[in-house]
């Protein structure tokens, strides 16, 4: 009698636990993402990001908005090389900093489909956590 699995083609990815397949895809996205929005900041293709800034974040770090947005986009460079090279570290990172872009966004009154869509990430960021064991950046290469 054969079992379900008989026909199923050994392939590495069909080996693999499940987990391994999602933590590649979560440290790939997580590390292309921030370094692609970081770079943006110093010449906003994408959009203007200072519209997304609240007015009260340059009064707490007394600079110009495009200023703060060069300080933030070094900040997610960062965060997209840390989620590469120390992933469970690095996940906590980009959990942190969607957080703070979400109460931004809260304190600017505007875009909270914007913010809504960060808690998103913000979850997808803490499920990459939970899947990179530590020391995980060794394992999993």
């Amino acid at each position: 009698m054969k079992t379900s699995t008989e026909h199923i083609p050994t392939g590495r990815l069909q080996t693999m636990a499940p987990d391994r397949p999602a933590f590649f895809l979560l440290r790939t996205v997580f590390t292309v993402a921030p370094i692609i929005f970081g770079l943006d900041k110093f010449t906003n293709i994408l959009t203007d990001w200072t519209t997304y800034l609240a007015p009260v974040a340059t009064s707490v770090v007394p600079v110009t908005p495009q200023t703060f947005m060069y300080i933030v986009g070094v900040v997610e460079v960062i965060a997209g090389i840390m989620v590469a090279v120390r992933p469970r570290f690095g996940a906590l990172l980009v959990a942190v900093w969607l957080l703070g872009i979400i109460v931004n966004l809260l304190v600017l009154g505007e875009y909270y489909d914007v913010a809504l869509r960060d808690f998103g990430l913000l979850v997808g960021a803490l499920a990459l956590n939970r899947l990179s064991p530590a020391g995980s950046w060794r394992r999993h290469r």
